[in-house]
């Protein structure tokens, strides 16, 4: 059964447009410019809110004996976990800023390959660009 479909699966994607491949490359290398941002983003997060739990926790007297100084180190363990929370979005703009560079040459090609293909093939069917389509039917709304 299971070679049915690896069958059909193949036997559709021989078929399938060359141009819907593009398109899931695009996504699949949009994807890998940020996924690591994000998996720094969310990890980085969660483990401050964690650290500014356990200050919270700390200054509280949920956790210790309840003394000065537990309630004290609980403070600055916070504010940590409060600065860490604020500066986790700048630091994941830095690293998708970089991410984005690195893939930036192919994603720019793939997308203009997409984008020519899309006017060619739009010409095809309205001997137009789609700009000059797009003023025509301007035109057409101003006239009536």
């Amino acid at each position: 059964m299971n070679t049915d479909k690896a069958y059909a699966e193949k036997t559709a994607s021989e078929y399938a447009s060359q141009e819907t491949r593009k398109v899931v490359a695009l996504r699949k290398l949009d994807f890998r410019a940020k996924l690591p941002a994000s998996i720094f983003a969310y990890t980085f997060c969660v483990l401050m809110a964690l650290v500014l739990g356990v200050g919270m926790c700390l200054s509280l007297n949920v956790i210790g004996d309840g003394s000065t100084t537990f309630m004290i180190l609980g403070i600055v363990i916070g504010i940590v976990g409060i600065a860490g929370v604020t500066v986790n979005y700048p630091i994941y703009k830095r690293i998708l800023e970089k991410s984005k560079k690195k893939y930036v040459a192919d994603i720019l090609a793939l997308a203009g390959e997409i984008a020519e293909n899309f006017i060619r093939s739009f010409k095809k069917h309205n001997q137009k660009t789609p700009t000059e389509y797009r003023r025509s039917l301007d035109a057409e709304k101003q006239i009536v």
